[in-house]
């Protein structure tokens, strides 16, 4: 990671006390994403309920965390990336005292919700501190620091459900919500103790209806939960949800591009195709990725007969090589490499998914998992390098959230995938027709990395503001 300092005496430039806050708080949202999967059957049965409804404690989250994920960056970029941070934690430790005190499946998914809404503040206002720092030492921003944010997250992500079973075994469901409060309080102190304060501006003196925009704020939140409430039912659709979801986004458009002060830039982004191009192309490959997580997890259960522990122990090789390929991959802020290796990693590992049968050796689940952690890597921090780079400077925290907005939409779209092609149970024709979808998404994203010419490194804090 590179070190500068600017003045004697002053602390270096993006040192370990920097970044070790935000990593904590990067860890939250991935790690109670994934942490309560071991939970779900102990919850359902505690409340006398079934899977349908204990599934809404992961939807819950997702939905939250897609709305909330802008909105806490346009909040970051207008009252200082900081304060939103630490307000972030705080939401965490409230969530995980009242997660434990819970005494209903309703209450315990409000505080899913406020989990969501808790967690979503950390990523863009880590990008945002990390532009902030930049510009003020007036060095450029190592590539580092940015591939450790996606490590801590896929970190967190790949040992969440191992550490949620051994909490649960060791002291029951609650206890997934419990380990948010040490986890927040050691951020809320890092951050006190590490993190330079926010710089004192014209956004800090507005109020937060004005700088927030409700009327945006509403509409975007409408448009993506009907957007994600017809992708998560792909196997019975709701065929109206699609013309309403269009209506939504007309209005949202019309409303923003007469606001002052728009939720949602719809001239900046309607100027800056290159950033539009980069969430769509992060959202399609982890549509791919959280398909394969996911899906051939199930199918190793179903289809092979194995346990859960041993489906998660096949799919560890997946996370580890993701972790060494964005720790690689981020070095010196590259962005068209690591993009098309990455894709074209997935573009390989989706076309051997047709030659997985129920009787292929456990070594052949192993390799397949080691091809898709190149594009969970490496695609993850060429795009993130991507986003950072063509962001306006002022409006880097609510393009972070947008960012992450574009993956949990891939998240559930490849959710209703899943369904759609396994149905009742997860057999080897289910996953040869996923494969078919991953093979052409693979395919498309592949050429267009080829002739994309916009993906650039270029540091943001050297150009003007």
């Amino acid at each position: 990671m590179s070190i500068r300092t600017t003045a004697r005496g002053e602390r270096p430039a993006f040192g370990a006390r920097f970044v070790a806050p935000l990593l904590i708080g990067s860890m939250l949202n991935p790690i109670n994403t994934s942490m309560i999967a071991t939970a779900l059957y102990p919850i359902g049965r505690s409340f006398g309920v079934g899977a349908s409804a204990t599934a809404w404690l992961v939807g819950g989250l997702y939905l939250a965390t897609a709305v909330a994920q802008p909105a806490m960056g346009r909040i970051a970029d207008r009252f200082g990336a900081r304060r939103v941070f630490l307000a972030g934690l705080a939401l965490v430790a409230l969530a995980g005292i009242a997660g434990t005190l819970a005494p209903s499946l309703g209450f315990l998914l409000g505080v899913r919700v406020l989990l969501g809404i808790g967690t979503s503040a950390a990523y863009p206002s880590a990008m945002s501190m990390v532009r902030a720092e930049s510009r003020r030492r007036t060095v450029a921003t190592p590539g580092g620091v940015l591939g450790a944010l996606t490590m801590a997250a896929l970190t967190s992500a790949a040992v969440g459900p191992a550490l949620g079973g051994l909490l649960v075994g060791a002291f029951g469901w609650p206890s997934i919500f419990a380990v948010n409060l040490p986890l927040a309080l050691i951020g809320i102190v890092a951050t006190l103790l590490w993190l330079p304060a926010d710089v004192r501006s014209e956004g800090v003196r507005e109020s937060l209806v004005r700088a927030l925009d409700p009327a945006g704020l509403v509409l975007f939140a409408a448009a993506v939960m009907v957007l994600l409430f017809f992708l998560m039912n792909l196997a019975a659709p709701i065929w109206a949800l699609p013309p309403l979801f269009v209506a939504l986004s007309l209005a949202l458009v019309v409303r923003e591009r007469r606001a002052h002060h728009p939720f949602i830039d719809v001239r900046m982004l309607a100027g800056n195709g290159p950033l539009v191009v980069t969430y769509v192309r992060y959202g399609l490959t982890f549509l791919v990725c959280y398909g394969v997580l996911f899906g051939l997890t199930q199918w190793i259960e179903e289809g092979r007969g194995m346990s859960p522990t041993a489906a998660g122990l096949l799919m560890l090789p997946m996370s580890v090589m993701a972790a060494l390929c964005s720790a690689l991959g981020s070095r010196g802020r590259r962005v068209r490499v690591p993009v098309l290796i990455g894709t074209a990693g997935m573009l390989v590992g989706s076309a051997t998914l047709f030659g997985l049968t129920s009787t292929v050796p456990l070594l052949a689940l192993v390799a397949v998992g080691l091809l898709f952690g190149l594009p969970n890597g490496l695609s993850s921090v060429g795009n993130q390098a991507a986003m950072y780079a063509q962001a306006p400077s002022e409006q880097i925290g609510v393009a972070a959230g947008l960012f992450r907005t574009s993956q949990y939409i891939g998240a559930i779209f490849s959710a209703g995938l899943i369904s759609v092609d396994f149905g009742q149970r997860a057999t080897d024709r289910g996953l040869h027709e996923l494969a078919v979808t991953f093979v052409v998404i693979s395919a498309v994203l592949l050429v267009g990395a080829l002739v994309d010419r916009t993906m650039t490194s270029t540091d943001p804090t050297r150009r003007p503001a």
